[in-house]
């Protein structure tokens, strides 16, 4: 069966989840599919592949996910952790090639790359440049990085990013002020809303998807807008990923 298209009608705005798994009280809302995926992608046209971080999957595995959506949904790949906390970037680029060999299966269906650092890697310029370089010699997909010390929140990090054509996450809970606004490069902005006050449990509410809805509005003013929601441990992010789609669906058809 060919996989049906997603309900979001403005490609400025791409809304999803870190993962496609459907609570059972929401999956009644969604379309037919032979798999979960094939489910998920009937109402949204983004998804993050957060297994990547912690396991390679087979380029074949890829193949078969790209298959099973519609022409116009992307995904976003989780580079793997041994790249960003293993290594802390530090002589990672021989590791982004099988990495990529495996993700450049998804075809036009890889839309980003996923960068999360650890909380405890400090920014360091020469490491971080060295480690952009590497990969952008391998490939021009948009990346967002999502770092989380103090240290890259500062003009000169946030300078390097813009060089290497690199978008910094917007996150939410924010470890520090600026961590809450998406940075380096400006031509897409891309959101990683994990819930709050507990990371990965809790709702968000209306007036907090309200709020997440306007800076959408504002940031694709200077290109796309991507929005990941990752509070899943309860089966939150679909409802509220649904919730978010909706607003950016009203201010278009304003």
């Amino acid at each position: 069966m060919k996989p049906q298209a997603p309900s979001q009608r403005a490609p400025t705005f791409r809304v999803g989840c870190a993962g496609w798994s459907l609570p059972s009280r929401d999956a009644a809302g969604f379309g037919e599919g032979a798999s979960a995926l094939q489910r998920y992608a009937t109402r949204f046209g983004l998804v993050e592949i957060n297994s990547s971080f912690y396991r390679p999957h087979k380029p074949e595995t890829y193949a078969r996910w790209a298959q099973s959506v519609p022409e116009g949904f992307r995904f976003s790949v989780k580079m793997p952790q041994a790249i960003s906390h293993e290594y802390g970037l530090k002589g990672a680029g021989p590791l982004l090639a099988p990495f990529m060999e495996g993700v450049e299966q998804l075809g036009d269906r890889l839309g980003a790359l996923l960068l999360q650092l650890p909380p405890r890697l400090a920014y360091d310029g020469r490491t971080a440049s060295a480690f952009f370089r590497a990969l952008r010699r391998r490939t021009a997909v948009p990346v967002a990085c999502e770092p989380r010390h103090d240290s890259w929140f500062t003009g000169r990090a946030d300078a390097m990013m813009v060089k290497h054509d690199i978008a910094r996450v917007a996150a939410d809970p924010a470890r520090c002020p600026q961590a809450a606004t998406p940075g380096g490069a400006r031509h897409w902005s891309y959101w990683r809303w994990h819930g709050h006050p507990r990371m990965y449990y809790s709702s968000y509410a209306e007036d907090e998807l309200r709020g997440l809805a306007a800076k959408a509005r504002q940031a694709a003013q200077q290109g796309p807008a991507w929005v990941i929601l990752d509070n899943t441990a309860h089966g939150h992010a679909v409802p509220n990923a649904l919730r978010l789609q909706a607003l950016l669906a009203e201010n278009a058809d304003a």
